[in-house]
């Protein structure tokens, strides 16, 4: 699928560089915002990942007053991705952080429903979720939520039919294909498989959300 660029309103343009939850398509979307941080025009206001697509936020006041804003952002970010290499590498110095987690038990309580349902024991369960080095694919549903991209496949489970009204902060969860961590507590209808004491968002910290879009994370038992 060629890059699309939609409005996103008057300050803000919306790449869509695909439109499914994908690792190599999800390291495309990661590689062309890192160019666009490293270039940061004087008009960028914010990046922001997501699987398939990046929205670029921008000052319209940084612009001459004779020149509009979104045709020109636009041309300025066609330019970056018809001038850069199609070859995507990962970081080498890509962050790696450890997240404990107490599973099973009030902070679990999906964890045995689960593991009856895939008809393995809890504790394959819990090796098989602990295994992979999982990448932050994006950001979002609610501050610090780190979508996570790597699960097993075989943990695969379903939502809960009727969502819970309210998901402790620090719950691990599965939700289809995808593993995250809720930041606060939210109403929420992920399986949830354990806990980390973990705070994953603080706005008083000058580094407020504890993950960012392309650290990876390994869940480790506590």
């Amino acid at each position: 699928m060629a890059m699309q660029i939609e409005m996103l309103g008057d300050r803000a343009l919306l790449l869509r560089l695909g439109d499914r939850i994908d690792a190599s398509l999800n390291s495309r979307v990661l590689a062309l915002a890192a160019r666009i941080q490293a270039q940061r025009p004087p008009w960028l206001r914010d990046c922001v990942p997501a699987y398939a697509s990046l929205a670029i936020h921008f000052d319209d006041g940084a612009f001459p007053a004779q020149v509009e804003p979104l045709v020109a952002a636009e041309a300025w970010l066609r330019h970056l991705v018809e001038t850069s290499s199609a070859t995507v590498k990962e970081s080498a110095t890509v962050r790696v952080v450890e997240i404990p987690v107490h599973y099973g038990g009030d902070d679990g309580p999906d964890l045995e429903f689960v593991a009856q349902e895939l008809k393995i024991a809890p504790q394959e369960l819990i090796a098989r979720h602990c295994a992979p080095r999982y990448r932050v694919a994006m950001l979002g549903f609610a501050p610090g939520f780190p979508y996570l991209l790597g699960l097993d496949p075989t943990l695969n489970s379903p939502r809960l039919a009727t969502p819970r009204s309210a998901v402790p902060a620090g719950s691990v969860g599965i939700g289809g294909s995808q593993t995250g961590i809720y930041p606060c507590a939210s109403p929420g209808g992920w399986r949830l498989l354990g806990r980390t004491s973990l705070t994953l968002f603080d706005a008083t910290r000058d580094r407020p959300s504890l993950l960012e879009a392309g650290d990876h994370v390994r869940f480790v038992p506590s």
